[in-house]
Protein backbone atom coordinates (compact mmCIF):
# COMPACT_ATOMS: atom_id res chain seq x y z
CA UNK A 1 0.00 0.00 0.00
CA UNK A 2 2.66 2.10 0.09
CA UNK A 3 2.80 2.63 -4.01
CA UNK A 4 -0.02 2.15 -6.45
CA UNK A 5 0.78 1.29 -9.81
CA UNK A 6 -1.03 2.07 -12.83
CA UNK A 7 0.23 0.98 -16.65
CA UNK A 8 3.64 0.87 -15.45
CA UNK A 9 3.37 4.44 -13.51
CA UNK A 10 4.61 3.82 -9.75
CA UNK A 11 3.16 6.40 -7.21
CA UNK A 12 3.49 7.03 -3.72
CA UNK A 13 0.78 4.97 -2.06
CA UNK A 14 -2.26 6.20 0.71
CA UNK A 15 -0.85 4.07 3.47
CA UNK A 16 2.32 6.67 3.99
CA UNK A 17 -1.11 9.01 5.45
CA UNK A 18 -1.21 6.17 8.21
CA UNK A 19 2.19 6.78 9.25
CA UNK A 20 1.79 10.83 8.87
CA UNK A 21 -1.52 10.66 10.81
CA UNK A 22 0.53 8.59 13.62
CA UNK A 23 3.56 10.60 13.67
CA UNK A 24 1.40 13.76 14.06
CA UNK A 25 -0.86 12.58 16.77
CA UNK A 26 3.06 11.80 19.12
CA UNK A 27 3.35 15.30 18.95
CA UNK A 28 1.72 17.22 21.87
CA UNK A 29 2.20 20.64 20.36
CA UNK A 30 -0.56 19.18 17.85
CA UNK A 31 -3.33 18.22 20.53
CA UNK A 32 -2.85 21.32 22.49
CA UNK A 33 -2.80 23.96 19.41
CA UNK A 34 -6.13 22.20 17.59
CA UNK A 35 -8.80 24.08 19.32
CA UNK A 36 -7.08 27.52 19.42
CA UNK A 37 -6.59 27.27 16.38
CA UNK A 38 -10.21 26.11 15.07
CA UNK A 39 -11.15 28.93 17.27
CA UNK A 40 -8.59 31.52 15.41
CA UNK A 41 -9.72 30.16 11.88
CA UNK A 42 -13.36 31.10 13.18
CA UNK A 43 -12.68 34.50 14.24
CA UNK A 44 -10.56 35.60 11.13
CA UNK A 45 -12.22 33.80 8.70
CA UNK A 46 -8.55 33.22 7.36
CA UNK A 47 -6.12 30.36 7.77
CA UNK A 48 -4.40 29.20 11.23
CA UNK A 49 -1.11 27.01 10.43
CA UNK A 50 0.80 25.48 12.83
CA UNK A 51 4.34 24.64 11.79
CA UNK A 52 7.42 23.00 13.68
CA UNK A 53 11.06 22.87 12.66
CA UNK A 54 12.56 19.56 11.64
CA UNK A 55 15.79 19.10 10.24
CA UNK A 56 15.95 23.07 9.54
CA UNK A 57 13.02 23.28 7.68
CA UNK A 58 9.48 24.51 8.37
CA UNK A 59 6.82 21.81 8.87
CA UNK A 60 3.60 22.26 9.10
CA UNK A 61 1.54 20.12 11.74
CA UNK A 62 -1.65 21.19 11.51
CA UNK A 63 -3.93 23.75 9.52
CA UNK A 64 -7.23 25.29 9.84
CA UNK A 65 -9.64 27.10 7.53
CA UNK A 66 -11.50 29.70 8.20
CA UNK A 67 -15.02 30.86 6.24
CA UNK A 68 -13.62 33.32 3.86
CA UNK A 69 -9.80 31.87 3.65
CA UNK A 70 -8.23 31.60 0.39
CA UNK A 71 -6.90 28.64 -1.36
CA UNK A 72 -3.28 28.34 -0.66
CA UNK A 73 -0.51 25.75 -2.04
CA UNK A 74 0.64 24.87 1.18
CA UNK A 75 -0.90 21.56 3.26
CA UNK A 76 -0.32 19.72 6.36
CA UNK A 77 3.04 17.77 6.27
CA UNK A 78 4.67 20.00 3.58
CA UNK A 79 8.23 21.23 4.16
CA UNK A 80 9.02 24.79 3.54
CA UNK A 81 12.21 27.12 3.65
CA UNK A 82 12.02 28.76 7.24
CA UNK A 83 13.46 31.97 6.08
CA UNK A 84 10.18 32.50 3.63
CA UNK A 85 7.33 32.49 5.79
CA UNK A 86 6.39 34.44 9.38
CA UNK A 87 6.22 31.12 10.54
CA UNK A 88 9.42 29.87 10.19
CA UNK A 89 11.25 33.29 10.55
CA UNK A 90 9.37 33.65 14.55
CA UNK A 91 11.28 30.54 14.93
CA UNK A 92 14.52 31.41 13.54
CA UNK A 93 14.11 34.52 15.97
CA UNK A 94 14.05 31.84 18.95
CA UNK A 95 16.83 29.62 18.17
CA UNK A 96 20.39 29.89 19.23
CA UNK A 97 22.82 31.78 16.37
CA UNK A 98 24.71 29.13 15.86
CA UNK A 99 21.55 26.94 15.27
CA UNK A 100 20.89 29.57 12.56
CA UNK A 101 24.28 29.64 10.71
CA UNK A 102 23.91 26.05 10.49
CA UNK A 103 20.47 25.88 8.90
CA UNK A 104 21.79 28.73 6.34
CA UNK A 105 24.56 27.15 5.80
CA UNK A 106 22.74 23.31 4.96
CA UNK A 107 19.69 24.86 2.95
CA UNK A 108 20.85 28.59 1.90
CA UNK A 109 18.56 31.67 1.57
CA UNK A 110 16.90 31.16 -2.04
CA UNK A 111 14.20 33.80 -3.45
CA UNK A 112 10.75 32.58 -3.64
CA UNK A 113 9.53 35.75 -4.47
CA UNK A 114 11.25 39.33 -4.93
CA UNK A 115 10.15 39.73 -1.31
CA UNK A 116 12.22 37.03 -0.25
CA UNK A 117 14.87 37.71 2.42
CA UNK A 118 18.27 36.32 0.22
CA UNK A 119 21.12 37.64 2.18
CA UNK A 120 22.15 35.95 5.45
CA UNK A 121 22.68 40.00 7.41
CA UNK A 122 19.21 40.70 6.50
CA UNK A 123 18.25 37.87 8.05
CA UNK A 124 19.41 38.42 11.09
CA UNK A 125 18.18 41.72 11.36
CA UNK A 126 15.19 40.98 10.44
CA UNK A 127 15.69 38.23 13.13
CA UNK A 128 16.64 40.58 16.09
CA UNK A 129 13.34 42.48 15.19
CA UNK A 130 11.16 40.04 15.74
CA UNK A 131 12.57 39.00 19.15
CA UNK A 132 11.59 42.10 20.28
CA UNK A 133 8.10 42.71 18.69
CA UNK A 134 7.17 39.12 19.55
CA UNK A 135 5.46 38.50 16.18
CA UNK A 136 6.63 37.71 12.80
CA UNK A 137 5.22 38.87 9.18
CA UNK A 138 5.45 37.59 6.36
CA UNK A 139 4.37 40.03 2.87
CA UNK A 140 4.41 37.68 -0.25
CA UNK A 141 7.82 36.29 0.59
CA UNK A 142 6.61 32.84 -0.45
CA UNK A 143 3.98 33.37 -1.99
CA UNK A 144 2.45 36.51 -4.39
CA UNK A 145 -0.31 38.05 -2.44
CA UNK A 146 0.07 36.24 0.82
CA UNK A 147 0.67 37.82 3.71
CA UNK A 148 0.67 36.22 7.54
CA UNK A 149 1.12 37.09 10.81
CA UNK A 150 2.70 34.62 13.18
CA UNK A 151 3.77 34.04 16.84
CA UNK A 152 5.95 31.92 18.72
CA UNK A 153 4.91 28.66 21.03
CA UNK A 154 7.48 28.55 23.62
CA UNK A 155 8.23 25.91 26.33
CA UNK A 156 9.80 28.28 29.21
CA UNK A 157 12.81 29.65 26.70
CA UNK A 158 12.48 26.51 24.27
CA UNK A 159 11.03 27.35 20.68
CA UNK A 160 8.54 24.19 20.05
CA UNK A 161 6.91 26.22 16.98
CA UNK A 162 4.53 29.02 15.40
CA UNK A 163 1.30 29.58 15.18
CA UNK A 164 0.19 32.35 12.55
CA UNK A 165 -2.82 33.51 10.59
CA UNK A 166 -2.45 33.78 6.61
CA UNK A 167 -4.59 35.77 4.28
Amino acid sequence: GYLTESDGVYEVGLRFLDLGGYARSQERLYSVARPEMKRLAAATGEYANLLVEENGLGVFLARERGENAVSLDSYTGQSVRLHTTALGKTILAHLPHERVDEIVERHGLPRKTEHTITEREELFEVLDSIRQRECAYDCEERIKGLNCVAVPILSGETIVGSLSVSG
